[in-house]
């Protein structure tokens, strides 16, 4: 029974990861194709050790696919963040069909510092 729940598992992993794989060339700017390439990946990447987790039933194999789980959960949307603050940073163009754009008048680029809501207002 654990390997078909395994293998059903590992399975949906791949899909999302396929998912992600289209998002990344079909998506028309950087931060969309960012944010398609963590979610979907992080969350596929996820499903495949679990899946690995439960077809193996091993303690080693267990704590291992765990402590990969967490690592990329803790990492991937740190790093995504980090690159797309850069990208903002250094003028990477939004796609043209974007409605909003919540940091527009509020991160002061010499200093490097994101004022709040309030404080661009009032200037």
């Amino acid at each position: 029974m654990g390997e078909i729940f395994g293998t059903i598992l590992m399975l949906l992993g791949v899909f999302l990861i396929v998912v992600a794989g289209i998002g990344l060339v079909r998506l028309p700017d950087l931060y969309l194709r960012m944010s398609a390439a963590t979610k979907a990946a992080t969350l596929g990447l996820g499903l495949i050790l679990l899946g690995a987790v439960t077809f193996f039933g091993e303690l080693g194999v267990a704590s291992r696919a765990i402590a990969t789980i967490v690592f990329v959960l803790l990492t991937a949307p740190v790093s995504a963040h980090m690159i797309g603050r850069a990208a903002y940073t250094n003028g990477v163009p939004l796609w043209e069909g974007t409605k909003l754009d919540e940091l527009e008048g509020r991160y002061d680029e010499p200093a490097n510092v994101l004022h709040s809501a309030e404080a661009s207002q009032e200037s």
